[in-house]
């Protein structure tokens, strides 16, 4: 075929059954809390892991090896189950999880913390993207927002919930408890996977089922140099220094070897596809963007509100957390608008708002009330959830059962890379902007103590935070030119699955040509 499709192993008898739908969705919440979860809820106990264990100059890599093994995991775990199922993976990734959480619970030192924070990753990303999949396939088209909305609240309520449970289990038990929490909630995860999802029997394999191994470590080792040096180039050493080029070089040649190898793979695991298609093209793209453009309130917005606002740390807690309200509030209602306008035209109606909340922040007035960056972040939420999830139910919809776990999974990892690229990027800006107002050897990261110390200190950080959100505004505008020139206006959406297992012939992601997706 032209677009490189590989000629699909079509599912033949019925899947989960609609009286077992809760059961599995319950699952899949408890999956992505723990993922969820996992983040917010360890860094509240860092000063008592490292007072317990030691290794303050390396304790970020208790969230860096832990992203690295998600990020890079994801393409490898979305082809998996595309060729094995969806269930063996998501069992599987669920085990190595909860084994990577209690070998967490029993590290002796911090070096094997995070060597098995790595091993948390591993089992992480067969949580985040297989979860994302299952959903789709189980609820037709006019369901899914209601399913990834509530899988939205996942992370909205962990994004709440987890800095307050961490700082507990660190202050009145011991941070070990962090971890062998997940093993409870893990557990009734799996038995409830194991009871109740049904999958579609799916007819004979023509040949042997070749796993393109090569390919996987190409990725993986390809992902694992670049987001190294993203992630530590400007903290660990500077960036044009030997071991940053070293890193981003090296990324470079495993990525053309990596290309070269899954040319000739007979089932690549990151298939050519992914990237002739236009609508998929264009969502990595634009979701990629996207990842630029969180980092900016959730890694620069709590500094803000404690330096300029002069709130405390829960306080400011609650003004990040504005947008995880109205996000899974909109993305549920979202297909009410997609089945009217289509998905493209929702989602740049949605980015659109956000390019404007974004540059919006910089005008707030200094120092300002702390309701006008909380509203700023309520409102960006809600543009946000009717521009993400249309895009991904849209793109899941136009391929088939046996492509979904690809597609699924190379979303995600754009949009994880896209979260790494704006942490490097963005914290450059902003000790650039420091830097100028305060000296050259001002970063961040060194005013952690002294945010309030003075008013030239907060005003530098005021004008550094305001240049960040100008760069996330411009990762907004990147993502809205991703969609107007690349996506087509209608996406190629196939007919929902038949009684007998087979898909229909594609059909316009609008109500007004699809009546049966009318509200």
């Amino acid at each position: 075929m032209t677009d490189g499709r590989t000629a699909p192993t079509r599912a033949t008898t019925e899947p989960t059954p609609a009286d077992r739908r809760g059961a599995v969705v319950a699952a899949l919440m408890l999956c992505m809390a723990l993922a969820a979860l996992d983040g917010t809820i360890v860094a509240t106990a860092v000063p008592q892991i490292v007072g317990d264990l030691g290794g303050l100059s390396v304790f970020s890599w208790l969230f860096s090896g832990y992203l690295l093994a998600v990020t890079v995991t994801l393409p490898v775990y979305g082809k998996l189950s595309d060729t094995f199922g969806r269930k063996p993976v998501l069992v599987a990734g669920t085990i190595l999880f909860l084994a990577g959480s209690l070998l967490c619970a029993a590290a002796w030192n911090m070096a094997a913390l995070i060597a098995f924070r790595v091993v948390q990753g591993l089992g992480g990303g067969a949580l985040q993207g297989t979860v994302q999949t299952i959903a789709a396939d189980l609820y037709p088209l006019k369901e899914r927002p209601r399913i990834q909305a509530r899988l939205s609240s996942v992370w909205a309520t962990s994004a709440v919930a987890g800095p307050a449970v961490g700082g507990l289990l660190a202050g009145y038990a011991d941070w070990r408890w962090i971890f062998l929490i997940n093993l409870p909630l893990g557990g009734l995860a799996l038995w409830l996977i194991l009871r109740h999802l049904r999958e579609p029997v799916r007819a004979p394999r023509k040949g042997p089922v070749r796993i393109d191994w090569p390919g996987a470590l190409g990725v993986f080792a390809t992902g694992a140099l670049l987001l190294t040096a993203l992630v530590q180039g400007g903290v660990a050493w500077p960036w044009l220094s030997a071991p940053s080029l070293g890193l981003l070089g090296g990324a470079a040649l495993l990525a053309a070897v990596t290309v070269a190898v899954e040319r000739r793979a007979a089932e690549p695991m990151i298939p050519g596809w992914v990237w002739r298609r236009r609508t998929i093209a264009a969502v990595n793209l634009a979701l990629g963007a996207l990842g630029l453009v969180m980092v900016a309130p959730t890694v620069f917005l709590p500094t803000y509100a404690q330096s300029v606002l002069g709130l405390g740390p829960i306080a400011a807690g609650f003004v990040l957390s504005a947008w995880t309200l109205s996000w899974p509030i909109t993305a549920a209602f979202s297909n009410r608008v997609y089945t009217r306008i289509g998905f493209r035209l929702t989602a740049v109606l949605g980015i659109s708002g956000a390019l404007a909340c974004l540059l919006a922040f910089p005008f707030l007035p200094y120092p300002g009330e702390p309701w006008q960056p909380a509203l700023v972040m309520l409102l960006l939420g809600g543009c946000l959830g009717f521009f993400q999830l249309p895009l991904m139910v849209g793109v899941q919809s136009t391929v088939p059962y046996e492509e979904r776990g690809t597609t699924t999974a190379s979303v995600l990892f754009c949009r994880q890379v896209g979260q790494s690229v704006g942490a490097a990027a963005f914290g450059a800006v902003a000790n650039g902007v420091l830097a100028a107002r305060l000296g050259a050897d001002t970063d961040l990261d060194s005013l952690a103590g002294s945010l309030t110390a003075s008013e030239s200190t907060r005003r530098a950080v005021d004008a550094a935070v305001d240049w960040v959100y100008l760069g996330a505004a411009a990762a907004a505008a990147l993502a809205l030119l991703a969609l107007l020139t690349l996506a087509p206006r209608r996406f190629p959406v196939l007919e929902e699955v038949t009684g007998d297992g087979t898909d229909g012939a594609p059909a316009s992601d609008s109500a007004r040509d699809r009546p049966g997706l009318k509200p």
